[in-house]
């Protein structure tokens, strides 16, 4: 998600082709491990957050901040990084999917109503590329998509009673404002990756996937939706 709403520079056509080769690699390897379950499944969820977790440390130490600074920050690190995968590998599957889909639609929507309507950034020292425009899309399309989901799960039984439950409309603007904050969670993800990587001078968190940077360039705003989405389904679930 890092820049994702920056104008880029003309790529060359090579550079388009192995940035679309490796975005193909990741979704076919991503799939496979879903489809695949189990171990798998969680075996590539914790080999993520270690490659994540590493680029974050390389960030940090290459920071300038000072020793009390590079603990506090490793320590923070682990927690967050950690919680994360605790949350994808201990739940639902079906959590993995949800909340990838929730930050590729942040994603796209923030990319294309900052380039239409984005004039005024919200932190530009941090990510230049960040609009309130962006910001406000990327809310309205989370909050849309929660929002249908709210309204298509009151049509199902939850297992805990033997019909669906009445539908409430009160559940479903629950479900917006839940979207929206997923939004705002996930940009402040991609503010938190960009803050370190500036500190530490770096473009990218690795060169580790070519034509996209690293690992923790594309995890930057799933960590966090995940920690808001695995605390609100263990809270609804007890």
């Amino acid at each position: 998600m890092a820049d994702a709403e920056a104008a880029e520079t003309p790529r060359k056509k090579s550079d388009l082709g192995i940035r679309t080769l490796s975005a193909i690699v990741m979704l076919a390897i991503a799939i496979g491990a879903f489809v695949a379950g189990g171990w798998w499944l969680k075996g590539f969820i914790y080999l993520v957050a270690l490659a994540t977790f590493a680029e974050m440390t390389r960030m940090v130490l290459r920071g300038g901040f000072g020793p009390v600074g590079k603990a506090g920050w490793l320590i923070f690190g682990a927690a967050y990084i950690g919680l994360a995968a605790w949350f994808l590998t201990s739940g639902d599957p079906v959590l993995v999917l949800f909340v990838m889909a929730v930050v590729i639609l942040v994603d796209v929507s923030a990319y294309f109503c900052g380039r239409t309507f984005g004039k005024r950034k919200i932190a530009p020292s941090i990510s230049p590329s960040k609009t309130w425009a962006g910001l406000i899309g990327a809310m309205v399309v989370a909050g849309g998509l929660v929002g249908t989901f709210m309204i298509l799960a009151q049509g199902i039984t939850s297992g805990k009673t033997p019909e669906p439950e009445p539908f409430s409309i009160l559940a479903v603007v629950v479900g917006v404002a839940i979207g929206a904050l997923l939004a705002v969670v996930a940009q402040a993800g991609d503010f938190l990756e960009s803050y370190l990587k500036r500190r530490a001078g770096l473009k990218d968190s690795s060169n580790l996937i070519p034509g996209h940077g690293g690992v923790f360039d594309r995890t930057d705003g799933l960590i966090p939706v995940t920690i808001v989405l695995g605390l609100i389904f263990n809270v609804s679930y007890m």
